[in-house]
């Protein structure tokens, strides 16, 4: 007789957040007496709910091509590597470093980011040194669950990349993406896909942002997480006629930015648990227990930047005032196309 298979079930929680946009205003508020930068504390209150998940994943607008190249905010940015520090001490895992400001300061900063991400262990995507670096898939695995990350920009705000170096930042290419898709379901159980894309300042997704998460997901994508609105818009899962179910966050919103007004300064970490099923053979993958913390970017006279979870602020008037409010609204718009949407990360 032959003997049954085993069953095993492993989980692992991969976590996302929006726009990391580092403003003059915040880089200055990071500056320390002797010159170097610290964002770090900015980060504190919000550290224990990124590193309770297994991966987590950040989009990294702004780049960090260090002091050495002029700092500079908007329009065209340059971030200190220090605020790669900050991510890394905060818990993530990776970065998308494909956005309509990648090219700001040219390939020289691109390149210095990459070092920066390689030599202290921070996965980057979307942006490469090399045809070659383009080539190789990025995994992670957790709890024996491999996820994979691609991510992909709309445009680079009219800037060229030097000829022959269009490996320097991914743009949004139908075929190309589902080519990557499908390699990088070869190679892993679960593929992220980072979309740069939207309107910006739109509380809801756009026609082309819509059919690009029903084309990306159609193909394998499990988990799409989109910015660029800076804003929050609705999650949502796309089925599939195989049974499959995606997850998308149309915009994450912004996570860390100087951006004034309060749809701008209300981001968030979403969460999700995955459960990988193998039984002989077979392999399933199910995405369950979707899950969204708010979070509100305080700032006073462009001072004091410090990131708080929405729920633990709401009779702290000096911080937010009508925070309760804010936080009911944040919670209706991101869930009403996603009712099972839970705001309890606090188990």
């Amino acid at each position: 007789m032959e003997e049954e298979p085993v069953k095993e079930v492993f989980t692992a929680t991969i976590a996302g957040v929006g726009d990391i946009l580092i403003h003059e205003s915040v880089y200055k508020d990071a500056k320390q007496p002797d010159g170097t930068y610290d964002f770090k504390p900015m980060l504190e209150l919000v550290k224990p709910y990124i590193q309770q998940a297994d991966v987590a994943f950040a989009n990294q607008e702004t780049i960090l091509g260090g002091s050495e190249l002029g700092l500079s905010g908007y329009p065209m940015f340059n971030s200190p590597y220090e605020v790669g520090d900050a991510l890394i001490d905060a818990g993530f895992h990776v970065v998308s470093i494909a956005n309509n400001h990648t090219l700001d300061k040219g390939e020289k900063a691109i390149l210095n980011a990459i070092d920066y991400f390689e030599t202290n262990g921070l996965l980057y995507t979307g942006a490469y040194k090399s045809e070659e670096d383009r080539a190789t898939i990025r995994v992670l695995e957790s709890n024996n669950i491999k996820f994979s990350f691609l991510a992909y920009s709309y445009g680079t705000n009219g800037m060229r990349f030097p000829e022959g170096k269009d490996y320097l930042i991914n743009l949004i290419d139908v075929d190309k993406i589902n080519d990557e898709i499908i390699r990088a379901r070869e190679v892993s159980d679960v593929v992220v896909l980072s979309l740069h894309f939207g309107d910006e300042y739109a509380p809801y997704p756009n026609e082309l942002q819509k059919m690009l998460a029903e084309e990306f997901t159609r193909t394998g994508a499990d988990i799409i997480f989109g910015h660029h609105p800076h804003v929050l818009q609705p999650m949502e899962w796309i089925k599939q006629e195989d049974g499959r179910r995606s997850f998308v966050a149309y915009s994450l919103g912004n996570f860390l930015s100087g951006q004034k007004g309060i749809e701008r300064e209300i981001g968030g970490i979403a969460q999700l648990e995955v459960v990988k099923t193998v039984l002989g053979e077979e392999i399933t993958i199910e995405l369950r227990d979707p899950r969204f913390l708010p979070v509100f970017t305080y700032k006073k006279n462009w001072r004091s930047y410090k990131l708080y979870p929405l729920h633990e602020i709401l009779d702290q008037r000096h911080i937010l005032p009508d925070a309760e409010n804010h936080l009911e609204q944040t919670k209706k718009h991101i869930s009403q196309w996603m009712p099972e949407l839970r705001f309890d990360f606090f188990e």
